[in-house]
């Protein structure tokens, strides 16, 4: 007799919507970005909070030979799991790079280089582009991240600067 048993899925389809699993999503993007190519995604979760929202459209970029920065938001292969992550540097050692969320209470630890996928260079929310979080402000993030006073900061100085700079920050 026949066995039947339903095999895993990469893919499946809601609603005229073609939705990927963690490692598939991570595979797509690393072949797009392998040919040079920026990849736009809807990002899930609320580990960025309050710079990446969820359900915001990410860009990621290839780094183009380019080493990720210190702030820089990038996607990455979480090994354990091979899930796709989208997260901010908040330090180096060696060739490999500290990573956290800057909504998470604990940082992803210390990610190879190699499994850094791409650098994340627009985020889009409501049909407009989104400015906060990548640019220059991006080193106090992270330095504010990594000294584990991510949200509480964060989401002050957030709240305080958007009313003064309005519509920018979305």
């Amino acid at each position: 007799m026949k066995s039947h048993r339903a095999k895993p899925s990469l893919f499946s389809v809601k609603g005229g919507e073609l939705a990927l699993s963690g490692p598939a999503i991570a595979e797509l993007l690393r072949a797009v970005l392998d040919k040079g190519l920026p990849f736009r995604f809807e990002a899930k979760g609320a580990s960025m909070l309050p710079f990446i929202r969820n359900d915001d459209l990410i860009t990621v970029s290839p780094l183009s030979g380019n080493t990720p920065r210190f702030g820089d938001v990038v996607a990455f292969v979480l090994m354990e799991t091979g899930k796709l992550r989208v997260h901010r540097i908040v330090g180096k050692k060696g060739n490999s790079f500290l990573i956290k969320g800057d909504n998470n209470p604990d940082a992803d630890g210390l990610i190879p280089k190699s499994d850094v996928l791409g650098r994340v260079t627009k985020v889009e929310r409501d049909g407009k582009q989104v400015f906060s979080g990548l640019g220059l402000e991006r080193i106090l993030i992270a330095f504010l991240t990594h000294m584990g006073r991510s949200h509480n900061p964060i989401f002050l100085a957030y709240s305080l600067i958007r009313p003064v700079i309005g519509r920018w920050l979305v």
